[in-house]
C-alpha cells in the first residue's frame, strides 16, 4: 500500500518509519514496502531506491521494523518500475499551445497551405466528435485522459530502448535493498506500470519483447535474471504479477499460468498474484487531474468494495491463483505462492493454505484496519480483531495522493499527548496502539 509519507523527493521521513513501524508491533510474519521508484527520476512522495543517497534512511527504516517486531517480522521491498503520465490538460490549452500540429492535420482539414495559428484555431472551434477525424488516436486521448507513455511506443527511443535499460536498473536497485538490509524483494510485475504492460496480450512490440507470451515474459525473466546475478542465490527475490488482467484484450488464466511456471523455473523464490488494476478501462479523469488505474472495472477487480456487486469483495482471486500454483506444483516446482484480495479473517486465511490456494496469505486493507490482527489472532484475542469495512475509503485517499489511513481509526484519540496527526490535524497517521488484555 503506498501511504504517500515519503518527501516529494523520495526519501524516507519519521512518517513513513512511524508507519512500518505500527504495522511491525503487530508481528505479520513480513511487510512488504510501498512500491518504491527504482529511476531516479521526480515521482512526487513516494518512497525511491534509485541512488545510493536514499540509503540512509532505507537502513533506518528495516531497523525500525525489525526493533518493533522484536525480530520477528521480515521485511521486503517492492522494487517499481513506471513510464510517464501527465493530467489531462485543459481543452484550450491543449489544442492552442501543447498539440504539435503536423502535415496530418492540415490534410484532415482539407487545406495543406494553413499556416500553425489557423490550424489551431480551426480545431479549437471543433466539437470533441469532428476532432476525432482529425487528431490521431493518441492525441485525442492526451487531450480526454492526459498523454501516457506506452511500452508499444516504438517511436520513442526511451520506450525502444527499455529491454537494455532495466534490468541494469532493477539490479541495482536490489543491490541497494540489500545493502540497506532488507530481507527480500519483490519485483512489481503488476497493474498499470511498465513490467506488468510487457506481460500483457496488449503488448504488441516487434523486436521480440511482445506478441507471443514467451516473448512478452522475456524481459521480467531477464531482469530477475540480472537481479539474482547481482544479489546471489541465497537472497530472497520474488515476483508480484496478475493472476489475471480483467480487460478486453488482457491476458487470461491461460498466459498467466505459463508465466507463473516461467517464473518457477527461473528459481524465483515466491510467486505473489493480484488482479486487475489497469490504465485501459480506467474512467476519465478531471481536467488537472491523470488516470488512476484502480476506477474502472479491472480497478475495482483489484479492490473491490463491500457493497457492490453479487461476489462482494472477498476472494475475488482465490481462483486463478489456486490454477497458477496446482500448475507450478504440476510442473515440479515447490515455489511459494501467495495470495491476496479482500482477506479480513482467520478462518479465511486458514481456508486458503488448508485447501492449497496458496502456500501464503497477504492482506493489505484488513492490516490497514487492524496492524495487530495477526497479533491478536495468535493470542486467543480474535474477538478484539478490527474488521475491515471494505468501504475504500483508504482508496480514496490513495487516489487524491494524500496520506493514506483508515477511517476505523483516524479520529479515535486524536487529543491524546504525542499523537501524530495530518497536516489539516483532522486525522492520526497511524493506528493506536493495542495491548493484550492481563
Amino acid at each position: 500500500m503506498v501511504p504517500w509519507r515519503a518527501t516529494e523527493d523520495g526519501f524516507v521521513t519519521d512518517n513513513v518509519i512511524d508507519w512500518y513501524a505500527r504495522f511491525a508491533r503487530g508481528r505479520p510474519g513480513a511487510i512488504v514496502v510501498e512500491a518504491t521508484g527504482i529511476r531516479d527520476v521526480p515521482s512526487g512522495p513516494l518512497l525511491r531506491i534509485g541512488h545510493d543517497r536514499y540509503l540512509p534512511g532505507l537502513r533506518q527504516l528495516v531497523e525500525a521494523v525489525h526493533t518493533a517486531s522484536e525480530g520477528h517480522t521480515r521485511l521486503f521491498v517492492q522494487l517499481i518500475d513506471f513510464l510517464s503520465i501527465r493530467r489531462r490538460p485543459d481543452r484550450k490549452k491543449f489544442l492552442e499551445r501543447f498539440l504539435t500540429v503536423t502535415p496530418g492535420h492540415r490534410r484532415a482539414l482539407g487545406d495543406d497551405a494553413l499556416d500553425e495559428g489557423m490550424v489551431r484555431e480551426r480545431l479549437a472551434a471543433m466539437s470533441d466528435a469532428e476532432l476525432v477525424a482529425v487528431l490521431t488516436p493518441a492525441e485525442y486521448e492526451a487531450l480526454q485522459f492526459g498523454y501516457r507513455e506506452r511500452v508499444t511506443d516504438m517511436e520513442l527511443p526511451d520506450i525502444r530502448e527499455l529491454p537494455g535499460i532495466l534490468p541494469g536498473l532493477f539490479s541495482d536497485a536490489a543491490v541497494r535493498a540489500r545493502d540497506a538490509g532488507f530481507d527480500g524483494i519483490e519485483l512489481h510485475y503488476a497493474h498499470a506500470y511498465t513490467m506488468a504492460s510487457f506481460l500483457s496480450r496488449t503488448n504488441t512490440r516487434t523486436d521480440g519483447y511482445g506478441g507471443a507470451p514467451e516473448q512478452r515474459v522475456r524481459l521480467p525473466l531477464e531482469v530477475f535474471a540480472a537481479v539474482r546475478a547481482r544479489v546471489g542465490d541465497d537472497y530472497p527475490v520474488g515476483c508480484r504479477y496478475l493472476a489475471e488482467e480483467t480487460i478486453d484484450g488482457g491476458n487470461t488464466l491461460e498466459d498467466t499460468v505459463g508465466f507463473g511456471i516461467a517464473f518457477a523455473r527461473a528459481g524465483m523464490d515466491f510467486i505473489s498474484t493480484s488482479r486487475g488494476g489497469k490504465f485501459d478501462d480506467a474512467k476519465q479523469p478531471g481536467v488537472g487531474a491523470a488516470a488512476y488505474p484502480y476506477t474502472g472495472p479491472s480497478g475495482y477487480e483489484c479492490m473491490p468494495q463491500y457493497i457492490s456487486d453479487e461476489r462482494g469483495p472477498f476472494g475475488r482471486n482465490v481462483t486463478a491463483t489456486a490454477a497458477i500454483r496446482r500448475a507450478v506444483r504440476d510442473a515440479g516446482f515447490d515455489t511459494p505462492v501467495v495470495c491476496a484480495g479482500g482477506v479480513h479473517n482467520f478462518e479465511m486465511a486458514e481456508q486458503l493454505l488448508s485447501d492449497g490456494t496458496c502456500d501464503i496469505v497477504g492482506a493489505a486493507r484488513q492490516s490497514l484496519a487492524d496492524p495487530d490482527w495477526f497479533r491478536k489472532i495468535a493470542l486467543g484475542q480474535g474477538q478484539s480483531v478490527r474488521l475491515c469495512e471494505f468501504t475504500n475509503y483508504c482508496e480514496g485517499l490513495d487516489q487524491k495522493h494524500k496520506v493514506v489511513t483508515c477511517q476505523l481509526w483516524d479520529k479515535l484519540d486524536l487529543d491524546v499527548p504525542g499523537v501524530k496527526r495530518t497536516s489539516d490535524g483532522k486525522r492520526r497517521t497511524v493506528a493506536p496502539d493495542w495491548s493484550p488484555p492481563d
